[in-house]
């Protein structure tokens, strides 16, 4: 390799370990979203909890999360976005211990909550830095990083959570060292939020931050780190300092507009935001070894199947990670809701044929074979379409003058609808678990048309051209 193709190859490197580094916030993200997963059924055995409560206890994160995610934008525009990241996985790892040594429901709610914050934090900053770190020949790739990470984090969190349930004797009340094997589930998220706080006191700085706060010779040296090339590097600054003086710090009122109260590009976000939730996804990533007790399989077997999911989560991660530069942002939002609307209709369907035995639903082999294989088709579909364009699209389709603020309302956005899923699905799939899954489909149906109206590709395109 040569001096120039080496030097190259070194810079990108340190790129990807920036950026890397960064999406251990969506590992976190993954990882304290899914873990509860596992811990359901514990702790609504140690608290004897309802439906209800059991569904008002895995969703209030969610509530933390929308309020982390609306702050962290104006938050991140004034202390910069690597002291950001350090808050976050402050709160990861304050909360992860309080979760872990709960003495009452309502606290285990209120640590939960915090907990929320940190990944409402986590789902804002992780993209912008990204984007705002990312050479625009990669950016698509490297904001994929951040979906990787969520599904890396939701699948150790399941196996984890398998292996400590294997550890306590295949039961989750089950006690190690003197805490039952749920509360150190819970308590492990310890462990990555060290890691990231570790990682956050070594990346630089945003280069379009860092010129923003007037420090342009950093930025300048931020920028020949992650983009190479001096003569480039004058183009760059100069491009980035003409872009911020012409705004301002973003607030929430700049995203008003003519119609509906919003510019029709914030809308177009939370749209997607929204759809990206109301297809049911976290509904398998929270509920899933529940869901499947609820139709026959035992506990082990339970964990072992979200484990799997789990899997199929990073497969399809990869996939999009392979495709989203190539082919581009809207085919494979188009792909990922033809497969989930028919996925999730054939699930629906073999839920359909659930029947109470002995206290509780099961399947005969046939439907519960069905069910399985739609359950993850759909996972699959996600995973390579939505899960990750989703947040590339929102960490790259706003104006620089307004990005860090329509991030954070998009975001939030989602988070209530996230809210909104979670805490129904108990109390629905008491109702009719089939019919709570055709609606998940309507939905998946719904989010084609919206991709083919109204979503506009932009693979390729550098943040500076976005308006």
């Amino acid at each position: 390799m040569r001096g120039p193709e080496l030097r190259e190859h070194e810079r990108l490197g340190r790129v990807v370990f920036i950026t890397a580094a960064a999406a251990i916030g969506g590992f976190l993200f993954g990882y304290d979203s899914a873990v509860i997963n596992g811990a359901v059924v514990g702790i609504r055995r140690h608290f004897q909890a309802s439906s209800v409560e059991i569904g008002f206890v895995v969703a209030i994160a969610l509530l933390g999360s929308a309020a982390g995610a609306w702050f962290a934008g104006r938050i991140a525009d004034r202390w910069g976005r690597i002291r950001t990241m350090q808050v976050a996985a402050l709160l990861f790892a304050v909360s992860s211990v309080g979760q872990m040594l709960p003495f009452a429901l309502w606290d285990l709610a209120l640590w939960r909550l915090l907990a929320g914050v940190a990944i409402g934090m986590a789902s804002v900053i992780g993209p912008a830095y990204i984007a705002e770190v990312a050479p625009a020949a990669y950016r698509g790739r490297l904001g994929s990083f951040q979906q990787l990470a969520i599904v890396l984090g939701i699948a150790v969190s399941q196996l984890v959570n398998y292996g400590i349930a294997q550890w306590a004797g295949g039961e989750v009340n089950n006690s190690l060292g003197g805490l039952q094997a749920w509360q150190w589930m819970l308590g492990a998220c310890l462990i990555p939020a060290l890691a990231y706080l570790g990682f956050a006191l070594i990346i630089p700085e945003s280069p379009r931050f860092l010129i923003a706060a007037g420090r342009s010779d950093l930025a300048r040296t931020v920028l020949r780190e992650v983009e190479g090339g001096r003569a480039d590097l004058d183009a760059r600054v100069a491009e980035i300092e003409g872009v911020v003086r012409a705004e301002r710090r973003p607030r929430l009122s700049d995203l008003r507009g003519p119609r509906f109260g919003l510019l029709a590009i914030v809308w177009i976000g939370i749209c997607l935001s929204v759809f990206q939730q109301l297809v049911g996804i976290n509904v398998i990533f929270y509920y899933s070894s529940e869901l499947w007790q609820s139709v026959g399989v035992d506990q082990s077997g339970s964990l072992l199947i979200s484990f799997s999911s789990s899997l199929i989560n990073i497969a399809g991660t990869f996939v999009a990670i392979a495709l989203v530069d190539r082919i581009g942002r809207r085919p494979l939002l188009l792909i990922g809701s033809a497969g989930m609307a028919v996925s999730l209709a054939v699930a629906a369907w073999a839920f359909g044929y659930a029947r109470e035995a002995e206290g509780g639903l099961t399947l005969t082999g046939f439907h519960g074979a069905v069910a399985l294989v739609a359950a993850n088709l759909f996972v699959l579909f996600f995973a390579l379409s939505w899960g990750v364009v989703v947040w590339v699209l929102l960490g790259e389709m706003f104006p620089n003058r307004i990005r860090a603020a329509a991030l954070s309302v998009a975001a939030a956005a989602q988070w209530v609808a996230n809210w909104l899923i979670t805490v129904s699905f108990p109390a629905l799939s008491d109702w009719n678990l089939s019919l709570t899954y055709l609606g998940y489909a309507g939905f998946a149906a719904l989010s084609f048309l919206f991709v083919i109206f109204l979503v506009r590709e932009t693979k390729g395109r550098a943040l500076e051209e976005m308006g």
